[in-house]
């Protein structure tokens, strides 16, 4: 008798607050949060506290079953409004977009310098070996690769992979050659990132590589007079393309760091703590490689000037670099 009076007299005490939170939860879940009076915001919390408090208690000294898994259902409903994310799939995306993704790579600064001396670096020197001795073109690349682009093509016919012409038959060569560049380029970023964890030794060679692969091309385009008009077909998409390849190869050193030297945590710890950030700038990075590969398409049939193709491209890099690096208002979520 005395155990059911002293739940009545407990239920008695709090019920009013519980119905409000009850009520409160029911609208936010029939109708939105958004269908929240201020009110009711700023009651929820507090309310919630309460119950949980009461929870508390009431498992304390063993009040009635009833009211504990009444509690406990009306405290999870509470907990995923107090402390859950509220914010639709939409509103999600556009934070990635205006804040975590930039954010992630601006902090990573160092190790983009990193990627971005590998990437161009074994492209350098592969151009320099190829102006040298075009056998290392055959060296880098095979026999095989790309019958027809190589050291010994005319310049008529390099010049022909780079413009667009309905009436002739190159059109088919430069689109499987531009189909080669974007899934290479899309599996180095890939790999790049995804074998970081490796201290970060097969990113650094994977860029390298990509890079040799491109500095042996180039050679060949210049070397026939055709640097410049080369640059402008390649760059239309390249500066979105390499960049998204330069920031997977980031991320790839940011887990690398992070397994190297762990500091005072554990290298399993460091690693998750620094994926966390990596994975956000991988994200970002499949973006670009998106508008890489439409500028590819949208600049190889329908462009044909060196002059836009370099405004393009130009234009391209410095929104890139605006959008990650520019300083920006401090935004904070309503």
């Amino acid at each position: 008798m005395s155990d059911l009076l002293k739940s009545y007299r407990f239920r008695e005490e709090r019920e009013t607050d519980w119905r409000k939170l009850d009520l409160i939860l029911t609208r936010a879940e029939n109708n939105g949060v958004k269908a929240l009076s201020d009110e009711d915001m700023m009651a929820l919390p507090r309310l919630y506290r309460q119950a949980v408090s009461s929870l508390s208690v009431a498992r304390s000294i063993s009040l009635d079953q009833n009211v504990i898994a009444y509690l406990e259902s009306l405290c999870t409903r509470a907990y995923f409004y107090v402390y859950g994310t509220r914010a639709s799939i939409g509103e999600r995306i556009m934070d990635f977009l205006r804040r975590d993704w930039p954010a992630c790579v601006s902090a990573a600064i160092g190790p983009t310098l990193l990627a971005t001396l590998f990437l161009f670096g074994g492209g350098a020197l592969a151009f320099f070996l190829c102006m040298q001795d075009m056998d290392w073109f055959w060296t880098f690349h095979g026999n095989s690769f790309w019958e027809g682009r190589n050291p010994d093509a005319t310049v008529d016919y390099l010049r022909s992979t780079i413009y667009h012409d309905p009436t002739t038959t190159g059109d088919g060569q430069l689109s499987s050659f531009a189909s080669f560049l974007f899934n290479n380029n899309a599996q180095i970023a890939l790999f790049a990132f995804a074998l970081g964890f490796a201290f970060g030794i097969p990113t650094a060679w994977l860029l390298i590589y990509n890079g040799v692969h491109l500095g042996s091309m180039y050679a060949v385009f210049w070397s026939k007079g055709l640097g410049y008009e080369f640059t402008g077909w390649l760059m239309i998409h390249g500066t979105t393309e390499l960049f998204a390849i330069i920031l997977a190869g980031a991320a790839g050193f940011v887990i690398g760091g992070a397994v190297a030297f762990p500091g005072r945590m554990t290298r399993l710890a460091s690693a998750r703590q620094a994926g966390q950030k990596a994975a956000t700038i991988a994200m970002g990075c499949v973006i670009m490689l998106i508008v890489a590969a439409i500028l590819e398409g949208f600049g190889r049939q329908m462009i044909n000037s060196d002059v836009i193709r370099y405004a393009i491209a130009i234009w391209m890099l410095l929104m890139w670099l605006s959008y990650f690096y520019l300083p920006r208002r401090d935004e904070t979520k309503i």
